[in-house]
């Protein structure tokens, strides 16, 4: 009976004791939280629960093990596992914590900050930095784990010994891979490019999704996703919209009859401005830029807040002027002219195959015609 009970209690009171602790532990955090609605750290530090009674077991029965007197052939193999666990649960832990602390850290800045560029500077930033750091706890945690087995601490001064080698071959094969890492640091605080910027590569327009190590994920206006690697925005030119300050100047294009009414069509787009939300009344303008011999080319400048805006600014202008034209004065649109060519003073009432009159001689009279 005492074999029984033994084992029974030390893993039933490691695990009824974890539940305990982690219930009470919620419970304080979720009364800080209460108490504090300003920040929401404490809210972010109930997500890592789950590790910390991971962590708090594994710790109970790794200490209480010996006393339960179970598995006595095995107990080599099941402390190593407890161990294993003990470690993979305080790096999750860790990364939970550190995430917790680092976005409240963002949300406050976020608050009181309301340039909308430094705060996707800092967004960018505080993302890659969470890579970072969850990519170090990673490595850490499985060498600490890879040490507590002796074949591994036995052949750890081979490995120092040859680092220096392996690290030259490991630079030259992951070459590229190195090169994206650094970029995406360079980008990070380099403040070239940061989430949420409008964006065009490769004649493609969209808005910068994610950025990590390695890649670049822009989604366009179609709600595609291109993804590139951010060595890209290092060594190739790029156009970003959102640079400085986001206001932008939008350009509109028509082909109008030379008889078009101009000096109407300048009123017409003040008052399509006047009833567009998205323009932000800075400046607006018509004027030709371009003759050809059918047609006038008509330029009309209007600005906006930003690159979302100005597409509904170029869009609200295009269709509200062609259709007042079509509706008010439809000879100023474009036509295909089918008339006869005038002739000139000095060409004859005859005309020859193609419409065009002969040439007279000098000495010749109208009258002779006759």
């Amino acid at each position: 009976m005492e074999n029984l009970l033994r084992p029974l209690i030390v893993v039933g009171g490691s695990v009824v004791l974890t539940l305990f602790i982690g219930w009470a532990t919620d419970r304080l955090l979720c009364k800080a939280d209460e108490r504090h609605p300003e920040t929401s750290l404490w809210g972010l530090l109930r997500r890592g629960r789950i590790p910390y009674q991971l962590v708090f077991c594994a710790a109970l029965l790794r200490g209480s093990f010996d006393r339960a007197e179970v598995l006595e052939d095995h107990r080599v193999g099941v402390s190593r596992t407890l161990t294993l666990v003990l470690i993979g649960a305080a790096a999750w832990m860790a990364v939970r914590i550190v995430g917790a602390v680092v976005e409240t850290t963002y949300t406050r800045y976020a608050r009181v900050h309301h340039d909308a560029a430094r705060v996707r500077r800092v967004r960018t930033q505080v993302s890659l930095i969470m890579r970072v750091v969850s990519a170090v706890v990673g490595v850490v945690a499985v060498a600490a784990m890879l040490l507590t087995f002796p074949a591994f601490r036995a052949a750890g001064a081979s490995l120092l010994a040859s680092a220096g080698i392996i690290g030259i071959v490991a630079g030259v094969a992951a070459q590229s891979t190195l090169s994206n890492m650094f970029a995406g640091f360079q980008i990070a605080f380099g403040d070239m490019v940061r989430m949420g910027d409008t964006v065009v590569v490769d004649g493609e327009w969209g808005t910068v999704e994610e950025i990590t190590l390695t890649f670049l994920t822009v989604r366009t206006w179609d709600e595609r996703r291109i993804t590139m690697p951010v060595s890209y925005f290092t060594s190739k030119p790029f156009e970003n919209w959102s640079r400085g300050t986001p206001q932008m100047t939008g350009i509109v294009y028509w082909h109008v009859d030379h008889a078009a009414p101009l000096d109407a069509m300048r009123e017409k787009l003040r008052d399509i401005l006047r009833e567009c939300p998205a323009w932000d009344g800075r400046a607006y303008g018509l004027d030709v830029t371009d003759t050809t011999p059918n047609t006038l080319q008509v330029r009309a400048l209007a600005t906006a807040k930003d690159a979302d805006d100005i597409w509904t600014v170029r869009v609200t202008v295009r269709e509200k002027m062609i259709r007042w034209l079509a509706e008010e004065h439809p000879y100023a649109l474009p036509r295909v002219n089918t008339a006869d060519a005038l002739l000139p003073p000095n060409r004859a009432n005859g005309r020859v195959p193609g419409g065009i009159a002969p040439q007279r001689r000098a000495h010749e009279s109208p009258r002779a015609d006759r």
